[in-house]
């Protein structure tokens, strides 16, 4: 009963998930077909239902970066154009258009550490896979030299090169998660958006944010997050005026 029940389940997602992807294109198409037509709005509904059923790829946050950014939505637009390149940095046109908008909305961004600045060249996810195969590779290697009663120098070098592929590609990691653009990056999305002193209204004003401005979310208390802020400040702002770059 247990391996028939099984066998159901493997024939069900067999022929659900080509049906969901074909859905998926039908949807990306039809939205493709409102941006070249000017109707925006629409254009954006559609992307945001793929967004929204875990269909991520750079392209689809490339596009809804367009098409915000034809609404003049420049917070979202940016805030799509990071998400594409969060999955793709090499991306030329989302690196393009990112600049383009930034200096249109003259959005702030957080100071970058050396890890954001020299190594984006690959994503968090793809630095963990490289130190996870070098860690496996000198793994095996450890076990191969364990078993075997000579050890040529030419192993001793790759158990050691593996070992600093490893090491080297775990501490980007780290510091990709912890720097300015790791889990806690979010982008500000609201308007007239002030970050205070304290969690109210009428508190003190730290900075000015201007719509596409990047900060790191330390914390929340109630609707209210605190935030490392451009120009190493740090303040509070209401929840709902920004949103996280990774989903």
């Amino acid at each position: 009963m247990r391996a028939f029940l099984f066998a159901v389940s493997v024939f069900l997602c067999l022929t659900t998930m080509p049906q969901a992807r074909a859905e998926a294109d039908a949807t990306f198409a039809r939205a493709n077909a409102d941006y070249a037509a000017g109707k925006f709005r629409s254009a954006i509904d559609g992307y945001e239902s793929l967004v929204k059923a875990g269909q991520w790829n750079p392209s689809l946050f490339y596009n809804l970066g367009n098409a915000h950014f034809r609404t003049e939505d420049f917070g979202r637009a940016i805030l799509n154009y990071e998400r594409a390149l969060a999955l793709d940095p090499t991306q030329p046109e989302a690196k393009a258009n990112l600049q383009l908008v930034r200096d249109r909305a003259r959005a702030l961004e957080l100071n970058r550490n050396w890890a954001d600045e020299h190594l984006d060249f690959l994503t968090r996810d793809q630095f963990t896979w490289l130190a996870a195969a070098a860690f496996w590779g000198a793994a095996a290697i450890v076990a191969g030299l364990a078993f075997s009663k000579r050890r040529p120098v030419v192993w001793i070098f790759a158990l050691l090169l593996l070992s600093g592929v490893a090491l080297g590609s775990a501490t980007v990691v780290y510091a990709l998660e912890n720097g300015s653009a790791g889990r806690d990056l979010a982008i500000v999305t609201g308007k007239n958006i002030q970050a205070r002193l304290a969690t109210a209204e009428s508190a003190g004003t730290v900075l000015a944010l201007p719509p596409g401005s990047e900060i790191k979310i330390l914390s929340t208390r109630g609707d209210w997050d605190y935030a490392a802020l451009p120009n190493d400040l740090q303040g509070w702002i209401p929840s709902q005026s920004a949103e996280r770059v990774r989903l």
